[in-house]
């Protein structure tokens, strides 16, 4: 019986294996990726440089923050841009046992680091927050969403806002963020 034993071992090894290398692969696909570019706009330029001429803002932060089915926060996470301008934030699909939607995920623009180039636009959504629809990339183990670009601008170039206040401006229900 000391071979039956060694045997069973054997088979009872390769089968703890084989399930830690499925559950690591089950990992690796329980992600999702978002990424996109940031630019900076020059509203001083001419229409062609204006919309053409974008530079990249490299250390800008972008955030993605993601709701629950009962609108909670259940995930933040943020990135700094690179010399591109690029950014990727990875999102585990799974939160505290809790399924995260991409559907209920925001991406938005946070800071950047640029003294000239600092106000945020709402050209391709960035200031207010862009939802996540469909991603572009679904290919085995990866989803990737990408958006953008987003765009900041000088002060110059920025519009002040000159609408009059509502006076229920108050309820949460009537807020367009989110």
């Amino acid at each position: 019986m000391g071979v039956a034993d060694t045997v069973l071992k054997i088979a009872a090894s390769v089968l703890v294996l084989s399930s830690i290398c499925m559950a690591a692969g089950d990992a690796k696909a329980a992600v999702f990726k978002v990424g996109g570019r940031v630019l900076c706009q020059d509203c001083s330029q001419g229409w062609n440089e204006w919309v053409n001429g974008a530079n990249p803002i490299k250390g800008c932060k972008v955030s993605i923050t993601c709701l629950d089915d009962r609108n909670r926060v259940i995930n933040y996470a943020s990135d700094l841009t690179d010399d591109a301008g690029d950014f990727e934030i990875t999102c585990n699909k799974y939160v505290n046992g809790k399924e995260l939607k991409p559907q209920n995920c925001f991406l938005r623009l946070v800071s950047s680091p640029d003294p000239i180039c600092n106000i945020a636009t709402n050209f391709g959504g960035g200031k207010s927050g862009v939802k996540l629809l469909r991603p572009a990339i679904v290919y085995r183990d990866v989803v990737k969403y990408i958006l953008g670009p987003f765009y900041y601008t000088t002060p110059m170039c920025d519009e002040p806002d000159t609408s009059a206040p509502d006076e229920d401006d108050s309820d949460d229900a009537k807020q367009t963020n989110y």
